[in-house]
């Protein structure tokens, strides 16, 4: 396996393709508006090969029997599931915010090992083939890898074939005897600038009328006629930033709009073509892994906010004591996410192609609960850090460093202790709750509402009702009629 610095050679041996404020970004290992994320992943390395964090962070793969990071193998079973929970958590205590270039192509890889596997035992087509080829030799070279699902989509109302603009969704103009070319575009999509490759998956479920949208397949992130273009965060980098001014040196989210410009996509990386039937099931796949694991991901950010107000409430002068009450509940809110997460993973189901798949209701529970409970601990981690964390009423590093005042400044910045250190602390939890540290909780896979309607679809109401009936002997049917009002 890569050590972080291979890792970071690796990405800057790829072809400048990334954009951002109109620049392009020749090396994404030291430019500012990548580079902290560059570090966030490496550290993934990093630990991968440490004492500590081996046994959590690799694993044995399927197709080698050799050693391996997790993020490059194949769920086999619950612990594996459960491991993954506990790396999400892992990973955010040790970098303070997402690593998205690994976890969403972790879960595109295991979602299309199933479909794969399902698409053959229909057609008797080779994709299932292709897909283990093609991570064996991910495993072998230990690439980071994205994931993209989101589609620019346009009128909701409407399909991806009925969009005035075809290109609304990522898709197939051509199919070529040795592959396909694909245009469009792949939205928001995360940690991108830290990858080597990207897994593309489709975004939705299409009928035979939308088939050529129904497509799969893993590229090089600096792949021919694909333009990158990163965006723009509450608190990306200013032009007089510094010192406690970029509170993580060592993370950082960044997502990114991927523009598909007639880009060839040879046949040995494609996964699916135009098999429509299995797109909405191959997202389904990748959802319920991805919604389980992110419970552990926003507890592991919850962790750092807890450890970040107690730390406040003490340059203050104030025992943590004083808000134990408030801190319980930030702890209570992160092992709800990380406990869903966990029983989602053990309650799960093995799929005939050998991968294991976590329990949809309960990962859709938690995505609930991550769209609520995250909000409500960062909340508490403002109230009680105060206004010179919430309001953003701080002085910038380059002010506190001014010889005509900033000694002063520091002065009045004083509490239990320097007014530097309390500064630091308070843009920290500046950026953990309303900056560029903040994951995606709401829609970061998928929105809240979109897993309720997945947790109706997936409850029997009649076997509730028959338990209730069952259990207070009640005999009488008991039938209400539809109304179905008349059209004026």
């Amino acid at each position: 396996m890569k050590t972080s610095k291979e890792y970071k050679q690796s990405l800057k041996q790829l072809q400048p393709n990334i954009y951002k404020f109109g620049e392009l970004i020749k090396d994404v290992t030291t430019h500012p508006a990548t580079k902290r994320t560059v570090e966030g992943h490496a550290q993934i390395f990093t630990a991968a090969q440490s004492k500590e964090h081996q046994e959590l962070l690799t694993t044995t793969s399927l197709l080698t029997k050799k050693r391996v990071v997790r993020y490059l193998s194949i769920l086999k079973n619950a612990n594996d599931m459960i491991a993954n929970v506990k790396m999400k958590r892992l990973m955010f205590n040790l970098t303070g915010t997402c690593t998205g270039g690994r976890c969403a192509g972790f879960n595109a890889l295991n979602a299309m090992w199933a479909a794969t596997y399902d698409i053959d035992a229909k057609y008797q087509t080779e994709y299932h083939t292709r897909l283990r080829n093609w991570l064996q030799h991910a495993q072998e070279q230990d690439i980071a890898l994205a994931g993209a699902l989101t589609d620019p989509k346009g009128d909701r109302t409407k399909s991806a074939s009925q969009q005035t603009d075809p290109d609304m969704s990522l898709h197939i103009i051509k199919e070529k005897e040795d592959g396909i070319i694909v245009r469009g575009a792949k939205v928001m999509i995360c940690g991108v600038a830290a990858a080597n490759e990207l897994f593309i998956m489709p975004g939705t479920g299409y009928k035979e009328i939308d088939k050529d949208y129904a497509i799969s397949f893993a590229i090089p992130r600096d792949i021919k006629n694909l333009t990158i273009v990163e965006t723009r965060h509450p608190s990306d980098v200013r032009e007089f930033e510094s010192g406690f001014d970029i509170p993580v040196s060592m993370g950082g989210i960044t997502q990114a709009y991927l523009l598909f410009d007639d880009v060839f996509i040879p046949n040995e990386r494609v996964f699916m073509n135009k098999e429509h039937e299995f797109a909405v099931r191959a997202v389904m796949n990748f959802v319920a892994p991805y919604r389980a694991a992110i419970g552990g991901c926003v507890a592991g950010q919850g962790d750092v906010m807890v450890g970040a107000a107690a730390l406040m409430a003490r340059a203050n002068g104030l025992s943590e004591k004083v808000f134990r009450e408030k801190l319980t509940q930030m702890m209570i809110n992160n092992e709800t996410t990380f406990g869903m997460g966990i029983a989602a993973s053990a309650l799960g189901a093995q799929h005939p192609s050998g991968v294991w798949t976590p329990n949809t209701l309960l990962s859709n529970v938690n995505k609930v609960h991550v769209a609520t409970l995250p909000y409500d601990t960062k909340r508490i981690a403002q109230d009680i850090a105060g206004g010179i964390a919430e309001t953003g009423c701080l002085p910038s590093c380059k002010d506190l460093d001014d010889p005509r005042y900033g000694e002063l400044l520091k002065k009045y910045l004083k509490a239990n202790c320097s007014g530097e250190t309390r500064a630091k602390i308070a843009r920290f939890i500046e950026w953990l709750t309303i900056g560029a540290g903040v994951p995606g909780c709401m829609h970061g896979g998928g929105s809240p509402d979109g897993a309720k309607l997945l947790i109706n679809l997936s409850t029997d109401m009649n076997h509730f009702i028959d338990l209730a009936r069952n259990i207070a002997s009640i005999d009488e049917e008991i039938i209400v009629a539809s109304k179905n009002k008349e059209k004026k």
